[in-house]
């Protein structure tokens, strides 16, 4: 890797307090591995952070939380971005790609409540109690399991929200909603060191997660040699296994990241088993259709003998290889994991899409991709 003409790499991220905190631990990575390299971070707000009075489906834009800052980095102002992976969208704007998808955090839910409601649970809360969430996965699931609730939405970043849920009370003396609780993503309320406010960690029994979540991304220019492989070692393998099964699922379905589409990932090692649960559901979460499948992953004997056919006598890769020429899975640069496993992982993922389609799924997303669309005006 060159590193004479490029000492300064200058890093993409939003300004939010949690995506700075996100970006830096990035930095930091890349730093221990790299002490010579200097990072710069330039922030800079999206079209998400800036429309606040809408929910995100009414918007009526995709890419909301990225597609600013991939301007920036088509255009050379920054040589990649950190994002939160549930945020990127399954189809990449052309010519990017994601270079490295680091180890996942917690991908569950949490319930943050009032402090006044503090000693309850989704299922103690009292009758009509307000919760706050953005997301048409968590709505429809609320409503689907807890319907003496009521869903409301709530904008904002992580400390915008919990500033709404902060200023309610239980008086209603107020012209805002006076919610009871919100619902945030566990790994966010953890990086930003608010654990104390978790009043329930939502198990994914009780609610599947978005596709990614938990997860961070590195997004850069395809193509860009010296970037992917100062990203590379960040990669992680599991994670990224998972990641490439869950995009390949929702982008079967056709899905957004604000569609009602719920996921759950799991890689057993010791067994070379990958398994994955997904669900869509109604808006109103009167419909729901959920399938589970597993894969056996390849036998680590077999990725090495696949790893070895493109590589020279010395051990580099040929200039002409998948290594330096690789082929995206669902927008993720595969780095040196094998094809053989991301092959497994992404069609595990397309074909469980494939088997709630068969159940009907495309009706019932269809009809609430109609029902938003009619009131975006």
């Amino acid at each position: 890797m060159d590193r004479n003409n490029r000492k300064t790499i200058r890093v993409g991220s939003r300004k939010s307090e949690l995506a700075l905190i996100q970006t830096k631990f990035v930095i930091s990575q890349l730093k221990e591995l790299n002490p010579e390299i200097e990072f710069e971070i330039v922030s800079m707000t999206t079209m998400g952070d800036r429309v606040l009075d809408k929910p995100l489906p009414k918007i009526g834009e995709k890419s909301l939380f990225t597609k600013d800052l991939e301007v920036a980095l088509l255009s050379g102002t920054v040589d990649f971005i950190v994002h939160s992976l549930k945020d990127l969208p399954t189809v990449m704007e052309i010519g990017t790609t994601i270079g490295a998808v680091l180890k996942r955090d917690d991908p569950r839910d949490a319930l943050v409540l009032r402090e006044d409601c503090k000693e309850y649970q989704l299922d103690s809360l009292p009758s009509k109690s307000f919760i706050g969430t953005s997301s048409l996965r968590r709505t429809a699931q609320l409503k689907r399991k807890f319907p003496n609730l009521q869903v409301s939405d709530v904008r904002g970043n992580l400390n915008t929200r919990l500033k709404k849920l902060d200023s309610s009370n239980s008086t209603g003396d107020n012209t805002n909603t006076n919610y009871s609780g919100i619902i945030l993503a566990l790994a966010g309320i953890q990086r930003m060191g608010w654990e104390k406010r978790v009043s329930q960690i939502i198990d994914s029994d009780v609610m599947l997660y978005a596709v990614g979540q938990g997860a961070l991304a590195v997004e850069c220019r395809l193509g860009d040699d010296f970037i992917l492989e100062l990203l590379e070692p960040l990669h992680h393998y599991e994670t990224v296994l998972q990641v490439v099964a869950e995009r390949g699922f929702l982008t079967r379905l056709g899905g957004g990241c604000s569609a009602p589409v719920g996921i759950r990932s799991t890689v057993c090692l010791t067994k070379n088993v990958m398994s994955l649960d997904g669900a869509v559901w109604s808006l109103d979460g009167s419909e729901a259709l959920q399938c589970s499948s597993s894969a056996e992953l390849a036998d680590k004997k077999v990725i090495q003998s696949h790893i070895d056919q493109y590589r020279g006598e010395d051990g580099e890769p040929p200039k002409k290889c998948p290594y330096k020429q690789p082929r995206q899975f669902v927008g993720v640069t595969p780095g040196k994991i094998s094809y053989l496993d991301l092959d497994a992982a992404l069609k595990l993922g397309t074909e469980l899409a494939e088997n709630l389609i068969n159940k009907g799924a495309l009706d019932i997303m269809n009809t609430a991709k109609d029902i938003i669309h009619s009131t975006i005006k």
